[in-house]
C-alpha cells in the first residue's frame, strides 16, 4: 500500500527565523523520519512574488533556503526537495480551482487581511488568491496531510473545500480531503512585540535568525519586554528548546535566565550551522537535489495535470 502524502513549503524570503524553524522545519524532519509518509517539501517562490522584494536577490534566497533545508536535516533520500516553480502544473491546477472557488471564501481568509494590512501600497491579486496556490501546491500531490500550526487549519480547510467543489463539479472523487497535521511547537511571537506572529516582515529586532552568532542572539533577546506576553513568549522558545537549556525557565531572573536562552539557541544550531557552511561550498550537490526533487516532483504533477484536463473537458 502507498504511504500517506505529506506536502509543505516554506517562502525564501530572507534568512530563516526561529519561528519557521519551530513551526515547520523541525517537525518536517521528525515526519520524513518517521517513515509513515511520502514527504514533498517545497521552496514557495511564487507565494513569496506577493510580497515586496528585490528580484536580483531572489535566486540567492531561494538556494539558501534550500541549504536550510537540509542542514536542519531534511534528506534527500527521504523526501523530495524542489523549488515550486521549477514545475509549473501548479499555477496550471491553480487556475483550474480559481474557477470552483467562490469570492466570498477568499474575503474571509484571516491571513489575507493581515498581511493586507502590513503592505497597504502592494495589496495584489496574488496575495488574495494566495490560498488557491496553496491548495494547488498540496492537491498537485494528492497531499492527504500538511503539518501546520493551529494559525494556519483555516487554509488547509479552503484546501479541503476546494478539493470537495472541484470533486462536486465534475462528479468524480479526484482528490482527497486534505487534513491538518497539527504541529506540537508552540505559536513564536515577536520579540519586540509579542502580540504579533514572528515575522521578518515587522523588522529585524522582531525575529531571531537561526544562523546568527550568540552575540547577535543574546542582544535581541536581552532587549526582549517581560511583560505578561513577552514572559510566555519567552518560556514559549525556552521551551521549544529546552534540551539545549543548562536550568529551569526562571521569570525571578530573567536577566540570568536570557543569557541561558541565547546559549541555548545558539548552541542547538551549532551544528546545523557547521552543515551550512559546508553545504555552501558544495553548489553542484545542493543544485543537484533541487534537480532531482524537480524530477520526481514533475512526474507526479503532469500525471495530475493531464488527469484533470480531462476531467474537465480540455484534455
Amino acid at each position: 500500500m502507498k504511504k500517506p502524502v505529506v506536502v509543505s513549503g516554506i517562502q525564501p524570503s530572507g534568512p530563516l527565523h526561529i519561528g519557521n524553524y519551530l513551526g515547520a522545519l523541525k517537525n518536517w524532519v521528525k515526519i520524513q523520519n518517521s517513515g509513515q509518509y511520502d514527504c514533498f517539501f517545497f521552496i514557495a517562490d511564487y507565494h513569496s512574488l506577493t510580497e515586496s522584494y528585490n528580484p536580483g536577490e531572489k535566486k540567492e534566497q531561494i538556494f539558501n533556503l534550500a541549504i536550510d533545508y537540509l542542514s536542519a536535516g531534511l534528506d534527500p533520500k527521504k523526501c523530495t526537495i524542489f523549488v515550486q516553480s521549477q514545475v509549473p502544473a501548479c499555477t496550471e491546477l491553480a487556475w483550474i480551482f480559481n474557477t470552483v472557488t467562490p469570492i466570498s471564501e477568499l474575503e474571509r481568509m484571516t491571513q489575507f487581511k493581515d498581511k493586507a494590512s502590513r503592505q497597504i501600497k502592494n495589496i495584489n491579486l496574488g496575495l488574495f488568491a494566495y490560498p488557491v496556490l496553496q491548495a494547488a501546491d498540496i492537491l498537485l500531490y494528492h497531499g492527504q496531510f500538511v503539518p501546520v500550526g493551529e494559525d494556519q487549519i483555516q487554509h488547509i480547510e479552503l484546501t479541503r473545500a476546494i478539493a470537495r467543489w472541484f470533486n462536486n463539479k465534475y462528479k468524480t472523487k479526484y482528490f482527497p480531503e486534505t487534513k491538518p497535521l497539527l504541529t506540537p511547537a508552540a505559536r513564536i511571537m515577536s520579540l519586540t512585540d509579542p502580540t504579533k506572529k514572528m515575522s521578518k516582515s515587522l523588522g529585524d529586532k522582531h525575529w531571531l535568525g537561526v544562523a546568527e552568532p550568540f552575540d547577535a542572539i543574546f542582544s535581541k533577546i536581552k532587549k526582549a519586554p517581560t511583560t505578561s506576553e513577552g514572559l510566555k513568549n519567552l518560556q514559549a522558545i525556552y521551551e521549544a528548546f529546552s534540551e539545549d537549556m543548562k536550568s529551569p525557565f526562571n521569570p525571578a531572573k530573567m536577566s540570568e535566565t536570557k543569557r541561558v536562552l541565547a546559549e541555548g539557541i545558539s548552541r542547538h544550531f551549532a551544528a546545523g550551522q557547521k552543515t551550512k557552511n559546508d553545504l555552501l561550498k558544495n553548489e553542484n550537490y545542493v543544485n543537484k537535489v533541487l534537480a532531482d526533487g524537480q524530477s520526481q516532483a514533475q512526474a507526479i504533477a503532469s500525471k495530475t495535470i493531464t488527469e484533470v484536463k480531462k476531467i474537465i473537458g480540455v484534455g
